[in-house]
């Protein structure tokens, strides 16, 4: 990281000044941005941080008037000294994708399902270069193998959703990179990424900054993102720009109550210590949990994905068990299995009875007591039904406790997971990612369970809502002596808030301790490399 100011940087490939954007909905305006000015220089990184709703990627795409019919947008920015705002269509469009590429968030959410890879890269070498045919293959490998797609002809027919999550946003990069840009805008494109794929990800960035001489401009609410990668740092606060300067000087002194606020967002503390002669909650005993793979038109099983290979695991009342590693590693799989909501081999025991050979009618009694809270709440919450519907649709299912009223019961636990009841009747949009994941685990904490499963509860939120999740989970568990599988791979969270952790890799469990000792004394090379990954090159003891 150099820390250098823009003056060094040479001219700006980048000026933004004074840049405001209102949209008009409804007869009400709302201003989104307010008067934001900074620049990107030649072969720099300026990163945009800030929690959602700052304005962050609001402003991104103001730069080459990519915003709705809706967006009123003024001020100026300019391109290589060339003005964006107001400029004729064809001029936005010799810009986009030619000189100022784009990277999102979500490749599967940018990359077309029904198209291949080499389809998707070829549309965009012959809309902006006239490539086709031979030609745009050898050029599409070649952007394959810049972005470290190993074995990338074996790759060209693929579609996005035979790719992992790391090969969708490589793909992503070399889509963004096969025009030859100036300019790389890149909206939060490590944010879903494991921590490893992530640290591969930003090298991989910085790596094509200093060979094709890129600028970047990176827009992110992860501090540890913006240290890693970032010379000049933007700080932004409902819609306008709160602090900026060199990347250095905001973080070991930084001047504005907000920037302070964010670096100080991180998980701390540690779990309660788990009572003396707590009872055991869940045990597993060699937990396996395999896929057939079936071949022929008799779909014949040919061989088998091993998902979850022999895990023990046991868990007490008032205790977390954080599991952590990859994606693919078998961490959501064993949650659902546990939870008997998907098929397994292995003995499974809840509160002291063996449950695995129950049958649904059987399970339903014991439903109750097992609850699980997804990563995404804007998916796993009902669009169509109100917060206090959400919340007490398990009390339809199991009924409500004699003498008690369903909506003061939704009242009660909305107020308990820092909800105001008064907004009981509003729907899941209407409220923020962290009042949505709130509304999610007062769903499952109104049957007042004694065994939840947390998968990946805190990986979509802003930095300073993870804090207030996992106080608030620290804050039941203890109020009501919850026993926790907690998924993530998040380490510092799960540092946070877990007593015991195991580290799975593809189905296996490579290590397993108590969690303070695992964090500062890996054993396996493996879980070193998770730790790095996410704390870089600080001692366990002091992250």
């Amino acid at each position: 990281m150099t820390g250098r100011d823009a003056s060094d940087a040479g001219a700006p490939v980048l000026d933004v000044s004074n840049l405001t954007v209102r949209f008009r909905q409804d007869g009400r305006t709302v201003e989104a941005v307010k008067g934001v000015s900074f620049t990107v220089g030649r072969g720099e990184t300026v990163a945009l941080v800030g929690e959602s709703g700052s304005g962050k990627s609001v402003t991104a795409l103001s730069t080459v008037a990519l915003l709705p019919d809706s967006a009123e947008v003024g001020g100026s920015v300019r391109y290589e000294g060339r003005e964006m705002v107001g400029a004729p269509a064809a001029e936005l469009r010799r810009v986009r994708g030619n000189d100022i590429s784009f990277i999102f968030q979500e490749p599967m959410t940018s990359l077309n399902p029904l198209h291949t890879i080499e389809r998707q890269i070829g549309e965009s070498l012959a809309l902006h270069q006239g490539l086709a045919g031979e030609a745009a293959r050898v050029r599409i490998l070649e952007l394959l193998s810049k972005v470290g797609i190993r074995d990338p002809e074996t790759r060209l027919g693929a579609y996005p959703h035979q790719l992992s999550g790391g090969q969708r946003q490589r793909v992503m990069i070399a889509m963004a990179l096969a025009n030859g840009p100036d300019l790389l805008i890149a909206d939060e494109p490590t944010t879903a990424l494991d921590v490893t794929i992530q640290a591969q990800i930003l090298d991989l960035l910085a790596e094509l900054k200093r060979t094709e001489g890129l600028s970047l401009l990176f827009i992110t609410h992860d501090l540890g993102v913006v240290r890693r990668i970032a010379d000049r740092v933007c700080v932004m606060q409902g819609g306008a720009i709160v602090e900026q300067g060199p990347a250095r000087r905001i973080f070991e002194a930084p001047e504005h109550p907000y920037t302070r606020k964010l670096l100080a967002a991180e998980p701390t503390g540690r779990p309660d210590p788990v009572p003396e002669g707590a009872k055991e909650i869940v045990r597993t005993d060699g937990l396996r949990i395999w896929f057939p793979i079936q071949r022929g038109i008799l779909r014949r099983t040919v061989g088998h994905v091993k998902a979850v290979n022999g895990v023990s695991l046991s868990i007490r009342e008032g205790e977390t068990l954080g599991v952590v590693g990859e994606s693919g590693s078998g961490k959501t799989t064993l949650g659902l299995g546990i939870l008997r909501l998907i098929e397994s081999e292995g003995p499974i025991l809840f509160l002291g009875q063996e449950i695995h050979s129950r049958r649904s009618r059987a399970l339903r009694e014991i439903r109750r007591d097992m609850q699980i809270v997804f990563q995404d709440p804007y998916g796993s919450l009902s669009p169509r039904m109100t917060v206090e519907q959400i919340v007490a649709e398990g009390l339809g299912v199991h009924g409500v406790e004699p003498g008690r009223d369903r909506r003061s019961m939704v009242a009660e636990i909305l107020t308990e997971v820092g909800l105001d009841p008064a907004a009981m009747g509003r729907y899941p949009h209407e409220f923020s990612g962290g009042q949505r994941q709130r509304v999610a685990i007062a769903r499952a904490m109104i049957l007042r369970p004694k065994f939840v499963v947390l998968d990946e509860p805190t990986s979509a939120l802003d930095m300073t809502v993870q804090v207030q999740i996992v106080d608030l989970l620290r804050d039941l568990q203890r109020k009501w002596g919850l026993a926790y599988l907690f998924i993530s791979h998040d380490l510092r969270v799960v540092r946070a808030l877990s007593h015991k952790v195991i580290v799975m890799k593809e189905g296996n469990v490579v290590e397993a301790g108590e969690g303070a000792e695992l964090f500062a004394a890996p054993q396996t090379d493996y879980t070193r490399t998770l730790l790095a990954a996410a704390f870089g090159d600080a001692v366990p003891e002091a992250v």
